[in-house]
């Protein structure tokens, strides 16, 4: 890789003295350039033996002209406090009697102090001397570096980051010159922008994509740039996706266990072209889940697979092991039992009468009339079937419910509610009512209710299936006694005394939820959708 690296500045202030007499030295080569023969590792390290040698004889000659005069002060104390008290091996009576007086406490920790300071500056003074060029390696590291000079490693590769090119160099640290080159920050030959107030400039004219990304992640810090509408003042997905990666990586104050720049999260190779706008917002890559299938199996004399989607292991595996011992019966027969989907809003009166007399219009023949001729009117798939009215205080809730064709349908049922409602409102003598919310609840949506388990909400489904004996000990690998009573023993009594309200199953939401997410449909139903109750008879 093609050195990235750029002779730096001038370290910052180090003392009027030490500063100059370093940058005097030959300077430490930049790491990423080619060393010559000298500056190989061994050559640096023979080089230093020879000063640390010098050093050390230096230290020792230091201590032997001022320790023992630190020792023999502290010795001669001892001697003449406590004549009798055990010999000195390496000092004899008379060197310690020849000492002059005994010395306090405080001097011979200044003896001892001076002692270390005299032998530290005499090594460091030769080291300078016999190894000028390691000692200034060593103090060049130590000194901090400026913007221009930081670098870091990727992936045992040596790359210079570049400072912005804006009043506020601090924020595009974690942009390197390769990734800057490979996203094309700006158009031609132009220069980039030299400060903030030509960047903004370039974004009010409509020519934000001519930034570079240091300038573009700084932008969106402050504010400049909307975080949300990154794609929007790109016009470019992939791009925008990048910046709001580093931008989140480099927010001030936030809490993260890891840089989602340097993640393995992917983001690029993907038409984000068909999700803005229209199925997620703030993007920053995607999730690649793994897509299986089960199968086939048999449903109403028509075999197909079942797309799965799920990272959970054998889960295809023991759908696919079910639809097998389905498929030696015959297959699955079904019955759709109900059809329709339910928004309830909540609406507020003056006071309890004035509710009663709205709950009582809805309830009667011509009111069911006049709110189904409404609704009806905004769709040309949405029918309503019936709404029902509950009572709570002064708060009237209403439970529309519709059939859709072949759509969930909850934004065409919510739009056929408000028309429903506007209708009560200006041509029924309910003006006084308030909407509180179109969703009250009563729904009720992405929630565990026994409304929806007894009432049911969207399609319900009863499906039949025989399995032969044969099957069951061959596939199952379980007796058809055996089966039916664990069913009855986990799936109805477990169940009934866990208090689940439509979890009388081993687990369905496992293979509801691996379908939705295989074809797109929304997660968060799956409470709902997996409500089931398992039958079996021998």
């Amino acid at each position: 890789m093609e050195s990235l690296t750029e002779q730096a500045p001038a370290a910052p202030k180090m003392g009027r003295v030490m500063r100059p007499w370093i940058q005097s030295w030959p300077s430490e080569e930049r790491i990423g350039t080619p060393m010559d023969s000298t500056d190989t590792p061994s050559w640096q390290a023979r080089r230093s033996i020879p000063a640390l040698a010098v050093g050390a004889a230096i230290c020792l000659a230091a201590s032997m002209i001022t320790v023992p005069r630190t020792v023999l002060a502290t010795a001669s104390n001892v001697q003449q406090r406590n004549m009798t008290t055990m010999p000195y091996p390496l000092m004899d009576s008379s060197m310690l009697m020849s000492y002059p007086g005994p010395t306090s406490k405080m001097t011979n920790i200044l003896y001892g102090l001076n002692t270390l300071i005299l032998t530290g500056f005499l090594g460091m003074a030769a080291v300078m001397v016999y190894a000028p060029k390691q000692f200034s390696i060593v103090m060049n590291r130590l000194a901090p570096q400026l913007p221009s000079e930081r670098i870091v490693e990727v992936e045992k590769a040596v790359e210079r980051i570049k400072p912005v090119n804006c009043t506020c160099q601090d924020r595009g640290k974690a942009i390197t010159a390769d990734q800057e080159e490979a996203s094309q920050g700006y158009i031609g030959n132009k220069h980039p922008p030299s400060s903030m107030e030509e960047c903004i400039k370039l974004h009010e004219e409509k020519r934000a994509h001519e930034l570079n990304d240091s300038e573009l992640v700084e932008m969106t810090l402050r504010g400049i740039i909307p975080f949300h509408a990154l794609e929007k003042t790109l016009a470019d997905t992939t791009r925008a996706v990048r910046i709001r990666r580093a931008v989140v990586s480099r927010t001030p104050g936030v809490h993260r266990e890891s840089t989602l720049e340097g993640s393995l999260l992917p983001f690029e190779d993907y038409d984000y072209g068909r999700v803005f706008g229209s199925c997620a917002e703030n993007v920053i890559g995607y999730m690649p889940i793994p897509v299986g299938v089960a199968g086939p199996i048999i449903i109403d004399g028509v075999s197909v697979f079942l797309p799965m989607s799920t990272t959970e292991g054998a889960l295809i595996a023991s759908t696919s092991r079910g639809a097998k011992a389905l498929n030696g019966g015959g297959g699955v027969t079904t019955v759709v039992t109900g059809n329709g989907m339910t928004r309830a809003p909540v609406v507020s009166f003056q006071d309890v009468r004035r509710a009663g007399a709205a709950k009582d219009f809805i309830d009667s023949p011509e009111g069911q009339e006049v709110v189904k001729k409404a609704f009806d009117s905004t769709s040309r798939f949405g029918r309503l079937q019936r709404v029902t009215t509950k009572l709570a205080g002064s708060s009237l809730y209403l439970r529309f419910k519709a059939t859709t064709g072949d759509a969930m349908g909850m934004n065409m049922i919510s739009k056929g509610v408000q028309e429903a409602l506007t209708v009560l409102s200006r041509d029924c003598g309910f003006n006084d009512m308030n909407i509180v919310s179109l969703s009250g609840n009563f729904c009720t949506d992405k929630k565990p209710a026994p409304i929806n388990w007894i009432d049911g909400r969207g399609k319900g489904i009863v499906a039949e299936a025989t399995v032969p004996k044969e099957i069951v000990e061959g596939t199952l690998k379980c007796t058809v006694d055996a089966l039916c009573k664990l069913n009855i023993s986990k799936n109805l009594v477990g169940s009934a005394l866990a208090g689940s309200v439509g979890g009388n199953n081993a687990h369905a939401a496992n293979m509801v939820a691996a379908i939705f997410l295989a074809t797109g449909q929304d997660p968060a139903q799956v409470i709902g959708s997996a409500n089931c109750m398992t039958l079996m008879e021998p």
